[in-house]
């Protein structure tokens, strides 16, 4: 239960914290109703299968994500159709797996510091979990009642502490008239082929970058947040899994599928399972979680957009405390690497792009310079 637990969460943070980017980057397409329906549906099936697999093959908990940066990136596009975004998403995908191929990048992410992963990792985490007291000052008869809740139940089963949470938030925010009412259901979604159009200016201008933001804003931080865990990250498996995947859904729509970074957290503790040796089966039930988010896209879209606000943010925020503690921990733990943690976690919470690229990759390349300068001065002296 407590793997379900763990998925479930993750799944539903990640789902409803992004979607609404995905389906702009599919409106600025000009992408149909069934497209945009093959589209979600397509990755959510890649995230299913890749995390699933990967977990199994590599006995490590590998978390899958869409490439949110990547969808924003789709969403300031102008002038791009979906044949040939189409076209772009599969250069992007065979980059991913192009890189896979070359070993240096595992050697390389191999070498970061364990304590500067950590501080990458909470520097993520932070600004999600500063967002709990603003929503419980917000809507304090919903969010206040959840954290009383939270408490309680993680004194017996830390595990099912934010699904009990989530939980009582639903039927809080129903009974209480705060929900929005539900529409009907659509039903089962379709995919939907769409042949590529192989234009330059989308290849270069969309592609290209597409890669780029996938790589420096989504998978390096996911390896990190694996070595802040304390586990060997699987990247050429990884790579090759996502870029093959991303190829294969870019036929039916579906832009990047990458690492995660912040659901993944959620999946990576000891709240999901006591025996470290045996978290890798968190993938198995992400897999199924997210299965079944695709084929039931359209309610769960509906369910999230009804509930409040701040239901979200104080879920969101509880679930992230645990992985914040664990990581925080982890960053200042060795005395000659806290300065460069520390800076990697400021630089990485604050949260600033740069040339479109995340905070999280920019507080990565902070603190391995500060590191290096620190290790340089110690040897020279």
């Amino acid at each position: 239960m407590s793997l379900f637990s763990s998925a479930l969460v993750a799944s539903l943070v990640g789902y409803g914290a992004s979607v609404a980017i995905l389906l702009a980057a599919a409106r600025s397409l000009g992408a149909s109703p069934a497209e945009t329906a093959s589209w979600l549906l397509a990755i959510c099936l890649a995230k299913a299968v890749g995390s699933a697999f990967l977990s199994w093959q590599s006995r490590v908990p590998v978390v899958l994500a869409w490439s949110t940066p990547g969808a924003a990136l789709i969403a300031a596009s102008e002038g791009i159709g979906m044949a040939e975004a189409v076209g772009a998403f599969l250069l992007a995908g065979g980059l991913i797996a192009l890189t896979g191929a070359w070993g240096p990048l595992g050697r390389l992410i191999a070498r970061i510091p364990d304590a500067i992963a950590a501080a990458m990792l909470a520097g993520v985490l932070l600004p999600f979990c500063l967002t709990l007291p603003g929503a419980a000052q917000s809507d304090p008869m919903l969010v206040l009642p959840m954290i009383v809740v939270f408490a309680l139940v993680r004194l017996r089963n830390p595990a099912m502490a934010v699904l009990a949470a989530l939980a009582l938030g639903i039927g809080l925010a129903f009974l209480t008239g705060e929900a929005a009412a539900l529409g009907e259901n659509p039903g089962l979604p379709g995919l939907v082929l769409i042949w590529p159009d192989w234009s330059a200016p989308a290849l270069i201008g969309l592609g290209l970058p597409l890669y780029l933001v996938t790589m420096a804003s989504q998978n390096l931080p996911g390896f990190a947040t694996l070595r802040a865990a304390g586990y060997a990250p699987p990247v050429r498996p990884a790579l090759l899994t996502t870029g093959g995947l991303s190829a294969l859904t870019a036929l039916a729509g579906a832009h990047t599928t990458s690492m995660a970074a912040i659901t993944a957290a959620i999946c990576l503790g000891e709240d999901t399972h006591p025996d470290r040796s045996q978290r890798w089966k968190v993938g198995l039930a992400y897999g199924l979680v997210w299965l079944l988010l695709g084929l039931f896209g359209a309610f769960v879209l509906a369910l999230l957009e009804a509930l409040p606000p701040g239901l979200l943010a104080a879920v969101v925020a509880l679930a992230l405390l645990g992985p914040l503690m664990g990581a925080a921990s982890a960053a200042f733990a060795t005395p000659e690497q806290r300065f460069p943690a520390l800076v990697t976690l400021v630089v990485t919470g604050a949260g600033l792009p740069v040339l479109g690229i995340g905070a999280a990759f920019w507080g990565l390349v902070a603190g391995i310079a500060l590191y290096a300068l620190d290790h340089w001065h110690r040897r020279s002296r």
